[in-house]
């Protein structure tokens, strides 16, 4: 609708709703359609971001001054009670309405198969306040944190038309080897997961992305026992340990000279074509260890699938005027959202590179793209 009426959009909005829509999905089969036409608020949204708003606050100040206002009722914690209340409500309302339906299921109604439902027909019985904490958690860890890092590669792509130009060529070698030169056929159906998966500079930049600009920018563990870091230093059990992941990804001693470029290179292997995992400690965006993140690889599929969806079809940047500034947030959203300007994607360019570098074999039925060094 922007594209075609010149307007520029809100890219960082409408990536938190899409995420949203998807991992309540996921979570407990319901959309809750926040992308209709309107752009619809929902309370169970508008909630979830006043709370996690509000939670930051217990960070930055003193506890016993949060502890007081909550006693007394006093600033974000009223704000914070109303919407911890709010989404009580509503996953009281879908748990119970969950039961109701799982029941109606073996007398020969509709199934369900989503994580809610699936905790509700294990053997172990399950209070609805776990389950509620499980689904809001799973929501939490899964919603924003993929859309503020697409908000960021989609602004940092936009900003590096070289690193677009080599994400689109890797995209459109993928699509001529499994759909044919007919860019129409390209965008009749979604990639499929064995398409995806061949865009390893794609997953590159989106890595790249989240070294400079991680989702969740510092994170804090708590010592149960004594304990000793790596580089000798005493921790006391019961002390509470905070380590920035921002500043992780920008240190010269473990990134290089340049470690303040956005270079999707340095995630691709010496020949360029295939993706190269980077020690978990040494890039922790997806913390590491006993704890790293289970949705690591649902969220590079979630957001592979959206970045070549997007890219395949139109050409994004920033609008005249508008400022990109990090928020001070739990998570690292843009203050002042992503605005830009949206427009027909054209791949002539694109697909006249690629006959450049590649041949077509058509002694494997149909056309095979081998690549002769695109990436270098």
């Amino acid at each position: 609708m922007a594209q075609v009426q010149g307007k520029p959009v809100e890219l960082q909005d409408l990536l938190l709703r899409l995420t949203f829509d998807n991992i309540c999905g996921l979570t407990f089969g319901k959309d809750p359609e926040t992308l209709s036409p309107g752009l619809p608020e929902n309370i169970f949204a508008t909630s979830f971001d006043r709370a996690t708003e509000a939670t930051l606050h217990r960070f930055i100040i003193p506890e016993f001054i949060w502890k007081l206002k909550k006693m007394l009722g006093l600033g974000v914690e009223v704000s914070l009670s109303r919407s911890l209340k709010q989404l009580d409500n509503y996953m009281t309302d879908i748990i119970n309405t969950r039961k109701l339906e799982l029941m109606n299921h073996q007398n020969g109604g509709p199934q369900h198969d989503d994580l809610l439902s699936r905790f509700m027909k294990k053997k172990e019985s399950y209070s609805d306040k776990f389950l509620q904490h499980v689904a809001l958690n799973f929501i939490l860890a899964g919603r924003d944190t993929s859309s503020v890092a697409l908000s960021w590669f989609f602004w940092l792509v936009s900003l590096n038309p070289r690193v677009e130009e080599k994400i689109l060529i890797e995209l459109c070698t993928v699509l001529v080897e499994t759909r044919g030169n007919d860019t129409s056929k390209w965008l009749e159906e979604p990639l499929v997961f064995e398409e995806v998966d061949q865009l390893a500079y794609l997953k590159a930049a989106l890595s790249e992305t989240l070294r400079l600009y991680p989702s969740v920018p510092e994170d804090s563990k708590h010592v149960i026992s004594d304990d000793y870091l790596p580089d000798g230093t005493f921790v006391p059990s019961g002390s509470n340990i905070t380590y920035s992941i921002y500043s992780t990804g920008r240190m010269k001693f473990i990134w290089g000279e340049d470690c303040l470029e956005f270079k999707p290179e340095r995630w691709m292997s010496e020949d360029g074509n295939k993706y190269q995992v980077q020690d978990a400690f040494r890039f922790v965006a997806f913390n590491a260890g006993p704890r790293i993140c289970l949705g690591k690889d649902l969220a590079y599929l979630q957001m592979k699938s959206i970045a070549a969806a997007v890219l395949l079809r139109h050409r994004l940047a920033v609008a005249p005027g508008h400022k990109v500034e990090q928020k001070m947030s739990l998570t690292l959203f843009m203050k002042y959202g992503l605005v830009m300007n949206v427009t027909p994607r054209d791949l002539t360019p694109i697909l006249a590179k690629i006959e450049k570098f590649c041949k077509i074999d058509h002694s494997c039925g149909g056309e095979h793209i081998i690549n002769n060094g695109i990436h270098q």
